[in-house]
Order: C-alpha cells, then sequence, then structure tokens
C-alpha cells in the first residue's frame, strides 16, 4: 500500500483501467455474477471498535482510493448489466495453503518478522503507547485458505442473488490481535526468542482495525476457522532459509 503513493498511475491503471476491461469482457461474455477483491484499506483509519460495512469509507492512499473506486465500477456495472456482485473486503491475510504457495514478499508484518529473526536481528514495533492491552496496535488477520473459502461462499450466495443486486462484505476473523502478541506467536512459531525492539510510532497507524463479521455470517454463511498460529505456521514452513 505504500507503494502505491510513489506510483500511483500504476495502481490506478492495475486496479481500475484493468478492472475496467475485465469488467468489459465479463459482461461481452454473457456473465452474471463478479467478485473483486477489495480491501479493508477502503476504510482508512476508522476510530471504532468493530468495522462494519456502513462504517464511513476514507482510504489513505491510491492503492485504497482504487479499491473503493472499484467498488463503485463493480457496482455500477452490475446495476447496468445485471450482474450479480460482491466486494470482498480483506482484512490483513496471512499464512499459506501449502509451503509451495507462500508469500515469501516481504510486505506485511508476519514475512518482515521471519526476515529480521532469520537475520538474527530484533524485531520491530512502531509504537507501545496506543490505547490497547499491551499498547501496541491491533489488527485483524485472516488465513488465505479461509480468505479463498470467503470467494467460494460468496460465489454461492451470488447464485440466488437478484440480477444487479451487490454484496458488500469484510472479510476477516472478528478477532484482535496486538503487534506484540503477534510476535510472540512467531517467537515462539520459529523458535527464535528474539525480543521486539520498540520504535517511535509510523504517522497514521490507527491504534485498534477489526472487522464486524456479522454480515458475513449471514450473507454468505462463513467464518473465518483458521487461528493466528494456524497462519504462522503455515507461513513459517514455505519461509526460505528458515
Amino acid at each position: 500500500m505504500g507503494e502505491s503513493v510513489s506510483v500511483p498511475l500504476r495502481y490506478y491503471h492495475d486496479n481500475i483501467e484493468g478492472l475496467r476491461v475485465l469488467l468489459a469482457a465479463t459482461v461481452a461474455a454473457g456473465v452474471d455474477s463478479f467478485v473483486l477483491s477489495s480491501s479493508a484499506a477502503v476504510y482508512g483509519m476508522p476510530d471504532v471498535d468493530l468495522v462494519t460495512e456502513s462504517t464511513p469509507c476514507a482510504p489513505m492512499n491510491p492503492y485504497g482510493e482504487t479499491k473503493l473506486a472499484g467498488e463503485w465500477l463493480v457496482r455500477a456495472t452490475g446495476r447496468a448489466h445485471g450482474l450479480r456482485t460482491a466486494c470482498l473486503r480483506y482484512f490483513n491475510v496471512a499464512g499459506a495453503a501449502v509451503p509451495e504457495l507462500a508469500d515469501t514478499g516481504v510486505f506485511n508484518i508476519v514475512p518482515m518478522v521471519f526476515e529480521r529473526l532469520t537475520d538474527g536481528v530484533p524485531p520491530q514495533i512502531f509504537g507501545d503507547d496506543y490505547p490497547t492491552e499491551d499498547g501496541t496496535c491491533v489488527r485483524d488477520y485472516i488465513h488465505v485458505v479461509d480468505l479463498a473459502e470467503a470467494h467460494a461462499a460468496a460465489a454461492r450466495a451470488l447464485t440466488a442473488a437478484t440480477p444487479g443486486e451487490d454484496l458488500t462484505v469484510n472479510i476477516g476473523s472478528g478477532r484482535g490481535v496486538s503487534v506484540r502478541e503477534l510476535i510472540d506467536l512467531i517467537n515462539d512459531v520459529t523458535g527464535k526468542h528474539i525480543d521486539p525492539v520498540v520504535l517511535p510510532r509510523r504517522p497514521g497507524d490507527p491504534a485498534r482495525v477489526v472487522a464486524s463479521t456479522a454480515r458475513a455470517a449471514e450473507a454468505l454463511d462463513w467464518r473465518a476457522r483458521l487461528t493466528p498460529r494456524d497462519m504462522v505456521t503455515s507461513a513459517w514452513e514455505g519461509w526460505p532459509g528458515r
């Protein structure tokens, strides 16, 4: 997401123009359902205990902006052409279905901590004075396997939807895990046990972002099954040089 600030044209081209081309092909082919991979980044920095689908959207970077604009485009196309559509707002995705499919890119907290531990240096915590139980930021993590099952559930739900109808659904676990808790868990799973170092807060980090999953349970008959330990264990099994 941070990269989108420096290369916004790429993100708008890929996430908006690419989506427009795909939707045009979808309509031309007579496909009647469409599921969009959206993001909790559409919410920006919500100051709420649980983020619901009616929480105001205020994206803070081009990535979030393009995801929100993509939702608008999908819904408009659905209304105009009778597509049944679903916009799935992912929270923080982690884990791997199998080790061969593990994400080894260092772009989110789990591989970032893995990289530092395998290099023998302390993981980093940006701020420990937030209004949370242990002072570190709290986030909602969702296993990639649960995410895949949510897509299948959305596709099933759309078969019973009215043409032109849209489902907008948070895809998260509904449970918050603090940065310190997650690093402690990663240390335990990896057996590294390197204490983190605390650095100043990063600008723009909200204290808590956790999904309300009530709509997912009702509209999709779906709930996350896997735990943070499952996420870390499966990701570590595919980590190179562990």
